[in-house]
């Protein structure tokens, strides 16, 4: 069987058989329901038996309740993809950026000790989605769900002096939608998976900040009815998303907007690469995909102090258009054809021999 490709965030798990040009087959939220214990209390409580409650199983982009992992890796690789016990394959993973050490060695020994796969790989996700868009340098801007990454890339090498990254995203972003929603709609009780639905079909990206500020005050408010029958009026909210990721004091954060972090970035890599990491810029996750995004962070850069003007990457053709969603996975699925072939992944011999430490060996 071929090797299978497993990208998890905050919000979704992507998983598959590697195909390099296709969306991954299988796309499922990490956050994850657990029935209680006799005599276990949710939230302090107390309440009774066979209470649910919701696990968030990443946080942040990195592992925080393993046995929830665990569950969710056994579900999406022997009942989605078909393993059987006793007769595992091979395992790619991608890694956000500064994960940290035990964590990596952490999800080496599940695999091996747990899962009995026969090899294993891991590799960072701003190295996976320039792979994807068939680059080896460039700079990869990953707007996750929990947070964000500003990763420049040397030869297929992540330059983790000069990354940056900030515990904000995509769950911010709904926060945001939703006081704001409250603000003009302060009679209606709003489900915050309703906000998270309203972001993804209505946000917009303004042009320029000029626009932005024209919008908050002539914008036609439209109305939507909500599952429950409610009705909500959306205007000038709706731009208030894309917005705090050039403006940042909107979220009360004391940063650059999202152009200067990359700016910045590059600054601390040596002169002669500027160009060449500047030029290759990727846009990745959910958030890039929102109306106008692209076109604002390019008009931007073309404004901002940098000598080398920063320019978006084209995709290829023949990748899908989920290609800034799923970047990482396509990219890991396209690693996954060399690594393992190649037999530059850690084999279970390996990892009997050294135990978890060889990952930082092996996959960097």
């Amino acid at each position: 069987m071929e090797a299978v490709v497993v990208d998890y965030g905050s919000k979704l798990l992507k998983a598959g058989i590697a195909s390099p040009d296709q969306d991954p087959p299988y796309i499922i939220p990490t956050k994850m329901k657990r029935v209680l214990e006799e005599g276990e209390e949710a939230g302090g409580d107390g309440t009774g038996n066979d209470e649910e409650v919701m696990v968030d199983t990443v946080v942040r982009g990195f592992v925080s309740d393993w046995d929830a992992m665990e569950d969710l890796l056994h579900h999406v690789l022997y009942t989605n993809i078909g393993w059987e016990i006793g007769d595992e394959g091979q395992i790619l993973f991608t890694e956000p950026l500064f994960t940290p050490k035990y964590l990596r060695e952490q999800l080496v020994q599940l695999m091996f000790e747990t899962f009995n796969v026969s090899g294993f790989y891991a590799s960072e996700q701003a190295v996976l989605s320039l792979y994807a868009v068939g680059r080896i340098s460039g700079c990869t801007i990953d707007i996750g769900h929990g947070k964000i990454d500003v990763a420049p890339v040397c030869e297929g090498a992540v330059h983790h002096i000069a990354s940056k990254r900030f515990e904000t995203g995509g769950v911010d972003l709904t926060n945001l939608l939703a006081q704001e929603l409250q603000k003009s709609n302060p009679s209606v009780n709003i489900d915050i998976s309703d906000v998270e639905k309203f972001k993804e079909l209505y946000a917009k990206c303004a042009s320029d900040q000029i626009e932005f500020e024209k919008m908050q005050n002539s914008y036609l408010p439209e109305q939507h009815t909500l599952p429950d029958g409610q009705v909500i009026t959306i205007g000038k909210e709706r731009y208030i998303v894309g917005e705090a990721l050039f403006q940042p004091q909107i979220l009360g954060l004391e940063e650059y907007g999202i152009v200067e972090q990359l700016v910045s970035s590059v600054s601390n890599v040596a002169s002669e690469y500027h160009r060449q990491l500047l030029e290759n810029t990727m846009l990745c996750g959910g958030t890039a995909a929102m109306t106008g995004f692209e076109k604002r962070f390019q008009s931007e850069a073309n404004v901002s102090a940098s000598a080398i003007r920063p320019a978006l990457v084209k995709p290829p053709e023949y990748m899908p258009e989920n290609l800034a969603r799923n970047s990482a996975w396509m990219g890991g699925a396209i690693l996954a054809k060399v690594v393992f072939p190649q037999n530059q992944h850690v084999t279970k011999g390996e990892y009997d021999e050294t135990g978890p430490a060889i990952v930082h060996k092996k996959c960097f």
